[in-house]
């Protein structure tokens, strides 16, 4: 008769215990490249708030710098309109009729322009704002059609439009005539560039042919210029040391929810999913990891890349980095053409990113 196995080790009868394996402690980390998330319109209404970066700005935390007056002038402007905003108008036979403000915040790049109209947001109020940056308000009306974007955001008391861009001259006409809609019903607008509204579409197609379109949207605003250095002090081009990818790989495995993808994966990935779905993709993602990183030459690549690169700033997630890292990631051509400011602006976020992920790195 054959005796049952002892526990931990092989039948009593051979005196002879077989060691207890080791328990697999390979960590699966997950590609950002086979994620394809499915967005409703609904996600997309509920998406324009304003980014977790951003969560505790308001006015009284924004530390105005007194070497720049502007600073601590747009503040007060700001809060005023927000009161004009939040007071419930005036009803009667002889109330007068007055027209919402619009604002428009231009300055360099980290002046706190963001963390100022996200103030504006939370001092209106979340549930009666809308925030997101200019290509989520496009993306909108591709999801949703012109006349029900409208319809839901006239249902606000305030539009935000963040990095108000224009990539091209379909996208002109289309925001003017929705800012045109909301101005007339009555919906408060704020927006933040670093052109001002009389400049847009400059370098970037025949602005002439557009001039119309264009100054009847800058009419609009009332510009708020923000002066100032770059909170972050360092520069908007960054040169730091990219890291080995065997060193990106280790530590994506170590951090829980991270993800790990080679460069040229993902920016094939990008080409296939919506860029209103960049931010869904990035659900339970807590530190994106990156080998292979190389020069991107193919402007439709880069501009995606962009994109990515401002939703991962928006949530705080921290990017490794292999490869060639930052050096080089956009061509000269691109960093002195139309959409240089957008460039700079993912160098200068994608720089502060990366020294949050070389935290990562034991």
């Amino acid at each position: 008769m054959t005796s049952a196995p002892a526990a931990g080790g092989t039948a009593a009868s051979s005196g002879t215990p077989t060691p207890t394996p080791e328990p697999d402690r390979t960590t699966v980390v997950r590609a950002l490249a086979g994620v394809r998330p499915d967005v409703s319109p609904e996600r997309l209404l509920a998406d324009l708030v304003p980014p977790r970066h951003f969560t505790d700005a308001r006015f009284s935390t924004y530390r105005a710098n007194p070497r720049y007056p502007s600073q601590a002038t747009t503040v007060a402007r700001l809060e005023e309109v927000a009161a004009a905003v939040v007071k419930p108008p005036r009803k009667g036979l002889f109330a007068r009729r007055t027209t919402a403000p619009a604002v428009y915040m231009d300055g360099g790049f980290g002046v706190g322009k963001t963390h100022l109209l996200t103030s504006l947001a939370h001092a209106v109020g979340l549930d009666a704002s809308a925030y997101g940056t200019f290509v989520e308000y496009t993306n909108l009306v591709g999801a949703l059609g012109f006349a029900r974007t409208v319809d839901a955001l006239a249902t606000r008391k305030l539009v935000c439009i963040d990095e108000f861009e224009l990539d091209d001259p379909g996208d002109t006409v289309l925001m003017s005539r929705l800012l045109r809609e909301l101005a007339d019903r009555g919906v408060a607008l704020a927006a933040t560039s670093n052109t001002l509204p009389e400049a847009l579409g400059e370098g970037r197609f025949a602005a002439e042919d557009f001039l119309r379109e264009i100054q009847a949207l800058a009419a609009r605003f009332e510009v708020l210029r923000v002066d100032g250095e770059d909170y972050r002090h360092r520069a908007v081009v960054t040169d730091s040391a990219p890291l080995a990818d065997d060193a990106v790989r280790a530590a994506a495995a170590t951090v829980p929810g991270a993800t790990l993808d080679a460069f040229d994966d993902v920016l094939a990935h990008l080409a296939q999913v919506h860029p209103s779905r960049y931010r869904a993709m990035l659900d339970g993602v807590e530190a994106v990891a990156f080998t292979g990183v190389r020069p991107v030459t193919e402007q439709s690549a880069a501009l995606r890349l962009v994109v990515l690169v401002d939703r991962l700033y928006d949530r705080d997630v921290p990017v490794l980095l292999g490869g060639a890292g930052e050096h080089g990631l956009f061509t000269d051509e691109m960093l002195r053409g139309g959409y240089r400011k957008k460039y700079y602006r993912a160098l200068s976020r994608l720089g502060a990113l990366a020294e949050d992920g070389r935290a990562l790195v034991r």
